[in-house]
């Protein structure tokens, strides 16, 4: 028998903290679901000790999400055809196309088969299954409700991808057009402008102040290439390696949120995937505090996100309700925090949290698709008017030689 410490919260919202003694995690767990509670929080006393709720770690590996998205699915609809977990398990293994998915999948049909819960099964593979599925599936196990939870796993991966790649293809478009537009512009300085300088320099010109300086950045390119490739180099090392650190990762989301049009946007698509995932926890009967300590470890690599779901986590765990612990942290919207609080006044959070994921998706492809109908011109007018300074620099020259012939 271990010994667990809680806070929890009963149906009149009051807040309250103890110890039970039970076999397990999951045993104590139904003990206090059966009496009623809402469990905010729940770990073995060694485990408080030793600073808190467990970290639950991200997934880096190199299965992508539609891989696991198909095999929530597919897992969900063999246990629905009545197919014990352990044989759709390999059947799973035998027939995924990912390698790295197939051996964390084969691996954890045989820790279940040697009596290991799937959840504990599937937390030895944090580069495969992150903490959003070990928390979702953990909450199928007790609820024994595991084909609808792994449906919507399947749903918020899957819905997580079709925004991803809306996204990606408003911006490849640009991002390919100015990389080919850049370097035609960079054969043109590096070829045709050093051709015309030896020119001008023939007829002892006093070039004009653009034209002098379109000729001195073609002679770094052509003169010291190798040395402005390495201060690049150099630049970008620097810059990663301070983005590294804490202090880098911190101004890099200030930067980004601070973007001009873009900075909303970026803001917009974390905030989704952050009401959106909490919405799943919450609906799938994760305890809030066990979902937010989830958000932490998925926000990772925002720090400013990070930080104030680590806040939100602490005022949460104090008895703090959870619109007011996101009101406090200061970061979301009030539209956020506000309907938050509405949720909770009418029992319907994630319900609320449902809508409010719906909003911001929309915001978000309403921005994608203005941004793929302006960009167009944007683009042209930009690469335009780079090529229009780099030829009048070039044709001021000549309009003076033109001059000079004409008076001879």
């Amino acid at each position: 028998m271990a010994r667990f410490t809680y806070t929890v919260q009963d149906a009149k919202g009051d807040t309250s903290s103890g110890a039970l003694d039970a076999p397990d995690e999951n045993e104590a767990i139904a003990a206090l679901q059966g009496q009623g509670y809402f469990i905010l929080s729940i770990q073995a006393e060694q485990e408080a000790e030793g600073g808190g709720l467990r970290r639950l770690r991200r997934a880096t590996s190199g299965v992508g999400g539609r891989d696991l998205a198909f095999f929530g699915e597919q897992l969900a609809t063999l246990l629905n055809g009545g197919v014990p977990l352990v044989r759709a398990l390999s059947l799973l293994a035998e027939h995924s196309e990912n390698e790295s998915l197939r051996k964390a999948v084969h691996a954890v049909s045989k820790d279940v088969a040697g009596g290991m819960s799937l959840h504990k099964s599937l937390e030895k593979h944090p580069k495969v299954f992150d903490g959003l599925w070990i928390s979702l599936v953990q909450a199928g196990e007790l609820s024994g409700q595991m084909p609808r939870v792994l449906k919507q796993i399947s749903s918020y991966i899957q819905s997580q991808e079709d925004l991803k790649a809306k996204v990606i293809t408003a911006l490849a478009y640009p991002a390919v057009l100015f990389t080919i537009s850049m370097g035609v512009l960079m054969f043109f300085i590096v070829k045709i402008v050093p051709t015309f300088a030896e020119i001008f320099k023939s007829f002892d010109l006093k070039l004009p102040v653009l034209t002098q300086a379109i000729i001195a950045f073609s002679n770094v390119l052509v003169h010291h290439l190798v040395a402005f490739i390495a201060s690049i180099v150099v630049i970008g090392l620097s810059l990663k390696a301070y983005l590294a650190t804490e202090d880098g990762q911190y101004a890099k989301a200030s930067f980004l949120f601070g973007l001009p049009f873009f900075g909303s946007f970026i803001k917009n698509i974390q905030t989704e995937r952050l009401l959106t995932t909490l919405s799943t926890l919450i609906e799938s009967g994760v305890s809030i505090l066990n979902a937010i300590a989830v958000l932490e470890g998925i926000f990772e690599s925002n720090k400013i996100f990070a930080h104030a779901l680590r806040t939100i986590k602490n005022d949460v765990a104090t008895g703090k309700s959870i619109s007011a612990a996101f009101k406090k942290a200061g970061v979301f919207p009030p539209l956020v925090t506000e309907m938050m609080w509405m949720g909770e006044e009418s029992g319907k959070l994630p319900d609320i949290l449902g809508t409010l994921s719906s909003f911001y998706r929309e915001q978000i492809e309403q921005f994608t698709r203005r941004f793929t109908s302006i960009i167009d011109p944007i683009m042209v007018v930009f690469i335009g008017g780079i090529v229009g300074v780099i030829v009048l620099s070039i044709f001021m020259p000549i309009f003076q030689l033109s001059q000079i012939g004409g008076k001879g």
